[in-house]
């Protein structure tokens, strides 16, 4: 059959489109991470309480998170091209705010200004990304480029932040992301398109607020409960936002058309899927934050060599994920599915071998074997929701396995965070709420110290342990409800869902 597609081979507009739309991207997955190594250096700046800390970390993804299919919905009515632009301004303003910010409270909120923004970027920057490419395979490669690209920024994030905490304060961390605004919104106008879509219903606004309330409300009374014990304000507002919670997803089951579809959780596969979206990710934040916390302040490494450190995880994870749709293709989604969740457990379960005066060569160890598993996830998940459901139901599929890898970072932290720091109220000195305040005491004894090192030491065991667990269950799971063949679509058809993913 003769060529008839020449019209539709993408040009260097196209593929400078491509570029430009990467740098935003990389922007939303770096600052999911860029704080790992920053916390330290934030804690001795601005010294914020134990939940606070927690809260700099992980409001940023909560707010990606809760809006990412709201503003999806919201760039088909109004243009995805002018919602990313207005997203990438915004997201310039709150970084700006968060590198000067003068307290804790004041960089919680530029962070949560930060994570509204990163949520208008995601959806419409993969919608107008698609819009670039009208050949189904290129646009699949392009789709696999914004996908390593968005992977590769949870990675290099810590590594990044080291290098730049080691010759400028902590608010480079943010301030790099400027340059890259600004020449995005340079360029953008000249190399992309506005598009429109046109969808049934509208978005519900009050399933937004209740769905962003109650997950907020849930996780201020578990990290107020972690850091300061249990309280009557602890308990109102956990369960107030458990019942806000309870009430969205009743709600989403009435609408005609709901912001989230939860009857695809009828399916086992997406289920599974969907849950190893969330589990690693929120493994992978945890372990990453905690582990660059007992580098720093408990073996005293300087930043630029925890960042060094953590270089080897970052190379497997990335590279891991350039390669996984190669290697799915020989052993396929079902055994795939399994090594991430087992060489992530293995990966866990290696940092239960560090203590107060070592370990460096078992994080190290384990960065690499779990990064196998994390590559795997994030490339992996998205594309096997959606060949999990019907075609009509795969832009809903999808929109649920990205609000799983944001909700996901973002409960790490939360959760597994509010553990290590209750283990750390329980079993040290009880002088401060952290390691890093308790560490910078004046007159601190150095058993105190000591004391203080091995109670964060015992809560990053807890965290490994717990998470570890949780992964082999979760890879038992798969091996029980994975068939072992996940049904394929054609690839013109899978690339046209992927690319309407999240319109």
């Amino acid at each position: 059959m003769p060529r008839q597609h020449t019209h539709d081979s993408p040009g260097p507009r196209a593929w400078l489109g491509l570029l430009v739309i990467l740098g935003p991207v990389l922007l939303v997955s770096m600052d999911g991470s860029i704080l790992f190594l920053a916390m330290p250096r934030i804690s001795q700046a601005l010294a914020p309480t134990a939940d606070q800390a927690l809260w700099i970390l992980d409001v940023y993804g909560f707010a990606v998170g809760s809006l990412l299919i709201a503003f999806g919905n919201i760039g088909d009515r109004y243009g995805r091209l002018r919602l990313l632009m207005i997203g990438a301004a915004v997201f310039g303003v709150g970084s700006a705010a968060a590198a000067f910010a003068s307290d804790p409270q004041l960089l919680i909120a530029a962070r949560a200004l930060t994570g509204v923004a990163g949520a208008t970027l995601l959806p419409s920057a993969l919608a107008v990304l698609s819009e670039l490419f009208a050949d189904p395979r290129r646009r699949a490669q392009a789709i696999g480029i914004f996908a390593a690209t968005f992977a590769a920024g949870f990675a290099i994030g810590p590594v990044l932040g080291g290098v730049l905490l080691e010759r400028f304060w902590w608010g480079s961390v943010f301030l790099i992301n400027l340059p890259v605004i600004a020449v995005f919104l340079l360029f953008a106008p000249i190399l992309l398109r506005e598009v429109r879509l046109t969808r049934p219903g509208r978005v519900d606004g009050l399933s937004v607020v209740t769905s962003a309330a109650g997950l907020l409300l849930t996780i201020y009374g578990l990290k107020h409960a972690a850091a300061e014990g249990l309280s009557v304000l602890a308990i109102v507002v956990g369960v107030a936002g458990l019942v806000l919670l309870a009430w969205f997803v009743r709600r989403q089951r009435r609408l005609e058309h709901p912001l989230m579809e939860f009857s695809l959780f009828r399916d086992r596969v997406f289920t599974v899927v969907i849950i190893t979206g969330l589990l690693p990710l929120a493994a992978w934040s945890a372990a990453a934050y905690l582990s660059g916390v007992h580098l720093q302040s408990v073996l005293a490494l300087p930043v630029l060599h925890a960042a060094l450190l953590a270089l080897p995880g970052a190379v497997v994870l990335t590279t891991t994920c350039v390669v996984t749709p190669v290697v799915v293709d020989r052993i396929g989604k079902r055994t795939a599915l399994v090594v991430c969740h087992f060489s992530i457990a293995a990966g866990l379960l290696l940092l239960l071998a560090v203590s107060t005066t070592g370990g460096i060569g078992w994080y190290i160890a384990s960065t690499a074997v779990a990064g196998v598993g994390y590559g795997i996830s994030f490339s992996l998940v998205a594309d096997t929701a959606v060949r999990a459901v019907p075609a009509e139901r795969a832009g809903s599929a999808s929109a649920i396995a990205e609000t799983s890898n944001e909700i996901g970072n973002a409960l790490g932290i939360a959760l597994l965070g509010s553990l290590a720091a209750l283990v750390f109220r329980l079993q040290g000195p009880d002088l401060a709420p952290t390691l890093d305040g308790t560490l910078q005491l004046p007159g601190l004894t150095p058993a105190v110290a000591e004391d203080a090192k091995s109670a964060f030491v015992t809560g990053l065991h807890a965290v490994a342990g717990v998470a570890g667990l949780l992964h082999v269950a979760l890879g038992v799971l798969a091996l029980r409800w994975i068939p072992r063949r996940v049904p394929d679509a054609a690839v013109d058809d899978a690339t046209d869902r992927a690319g309407s993913a999240t319109r």
